[in-house]
């Protein structure tokens, strides 16, 4: 998103997320296990104009929801499917500084 839609250098977006590892991020790998289940959730709850979310996001929900943490995200409809499926949010605020 920020290179692509932004216009960041991929650099400095690489940079950025570096700096996050450092600071204690931790990095879960996409495993078969994280992937089947990313794929139900796209499946259970997808929809093109009332909940586009993407397979990423799909990853990202089951990640959080695998390892018992919070998603911190400012998609509404994200925040959404991780509610109906019991994961807890943090939302984060949006490009004009809204949170949903």
């Amino acid at each position: 998103m920020l290179v692509r839609h932004q216009g960041w250098p991929a650099d400095e977006v690489e940079e950025k997320l570096r700096w996050l590892t450092l600071g204690g991020l931790t990095v879960v790998p996409v495993d078969e296990v994280v992937g089947l289940a990313a794929g139900r959730l796209h499946a259970a709850h997808y929809h093109r104009t009332q909940r586009p979310i993407s397979l990423a996001d799909c990853v990202a929900l089951a990640i959080a929801s695998a390892v018992g943490s919070r998603l911190a995200t400012s998609d509404p409809a994200l925040i959404a499917t991780a509610r109906e499926t019991g994961c807890a949010v943090v939302p984060l605020p949006d490009a004009r500084g809204r949170r949903p």
